[in-house]
């Protein structure tokens, strides 16, 4: 019990030290002189760390085992956020902020890790746990980091590498090592065969496409919103972080309980063009809508919409792939999600300083509002509980 707790307690910390530079990154950035669009330049690189880093730390974990990797990996992510809260200078902001990407690209070995841990029979229990991480991690991260940059822009940072270290220790005394001679790999890849393999397998690539569309536009929308309420609203860090923090607080109570049930009776086809449709709706009234009521609202609208199409299109890429083909699949989706991470902040920074402060929602809702109509035919023909394989 007590590795599990620990596994559990690193993407829980991995996701907060994420979420907690959220609402104060444009503050820290723009003390260092930063531009718009380097500031949304900064949470890109981070998304692009942990794409190219996660399959090195899973094939370096497959070779060496998950300890070592895993207590490297922890170790690390506290260096790199103490850097990042001691620098100086806007590179150094850049490098450490890279590093720390890639330092917590080890989700994946802690997915291993549970793998290792748990019984065919568990698994699924297992893996449900690091999905709760992430709700918890990236609901906490936000709050904490925008209610205590309001005493300190760094304070939050130092706190967060405060308890990587505390998850170092106690990592220390109650990891073990968990891979088992001939575990299998985890297989997460972004080869061009895999990629064009995947994208263009029936009932399967739609569903790709959807999802690198989804996770690009909030990426956009994100990485541009707490500048956008600095200058349109004048709103603090602590203001900010609630926001973000009531997303990830709906998000945990519709992924983690209302989403089950709703595909139980409906199936997740329907759910996929909902969610695109609440998405489209929030952030299209992202740049209208006034503090704090109204873009609680939204910001609310926008939970519910990520909560019912992430969880239904994962599902339908999963169950559409043949079962020998679901590590290959499911890995291609990932680095799609993750190449869409970092790719949508860089344009939000481009939006925001060439079109106006506005531009980057619009063009979100303008890709969202297109997915909705393309959600019918992806889904068409993919695979759900209510219909027969």
């Amino acid at each position: 019990m007590k590795p599990i707790i620990v596994v559990f307690l690193t993407v829980v910390l991995d996701l907060v030290g994420f979420g907690i530079v959220i609402p104060l990154l444009p503050f820290y950035a723009e003390s260092f002189h930063a531009t718009p669009l380097q500031v949304t330049l900064l949470m890109a690189c981070y998304s692009l760390a942990q794409f190219v880093a996660a399959p090195l730390w899973g094939r370096l974990s497959d070779r060496v085992g998950r300890r070592p990797v895993m207590l490297a990996s922890i170790g690390l992510t506290a260096l790199m956020l103490a850097g990042f809260a001691a620098s100086n200078s806007l590179w150094m902001l850049f490098v450490f902020r890279t590093l720390h990407g890639a330092m917590t690209a080890n989700i994946s070995t802690a997915q291993a890790c549970m793998a290792d841990l748990t019984t065919p029979e568990n698994r699924a229990k297992g893996m449900g746990l690091i999905g709760a991480a992430f709700g918890i991690g990236f609901t906490l991260g936000p709050f904490l980091g925008g209610e205590l940059a309001e005493t300190s822009l760094t304070l939050p940072l130092w706190l967060a590498a405060g308890l990587s270290t505390l998850n170092l220790l106690l990592a220390m005394r109650w990891l073990p090592e968990t891979r088992h001679a001939g575990s299998a790999p985890i297989r997460r890849s972004i080869a061009p065969a895999a990629l064009w393999g995947a994208l263009t397998a029936p009932a399967i690539g739609l569903c790709i496409a959807l999802t690198f569309v989804q996770v690009f536009s909030f990426a956009l929308m994100e990485s541009t919103f707490t500048l956008f309420a600095e200058r349109a609203h004048g709103m603090r860090p602590a203001e900010i972080g609630r926001l973000f923090g009531l997303v990830g607080i709906i998000g945990v109570v519709v992924q983690g309980g209302l989403i089950g049930r709703l595909v139980k009776r409906f199936g997740e086809r329907p759910l996929v063009p909902v969610g695109l449709g609440l998405l489209t709706i929030g952030i299209l009234a992202l740049p209208s809508a006034p503090p704090t009521l109204a873009l609680a609202i939204v910001f609310s609208i926008l939970a519910v919409g990520q909560g019912l199409a992430t969880p239904s299109l994962q599902s339908l890429i999963s169950r559409s792939a043949a079962a020998s083909d679901q590590g290959s699949v499911l890995g291609t989706a990932q680095s799609i999600s993750a190449l869409a991470r970092a790719t949508g902040p860089a344009l939000g920074g481009v939006l925001f300083s060439s079109a106006g402060p506005a531009a980057p929602f619009y063009v979100a809702g303008l890709l969202l509002g297109c997915s909705v109509f393309l959600a019918f035919p992806a889904t068409a023909r993919a695979v759900s509980p209510l219909t027969p394989r």
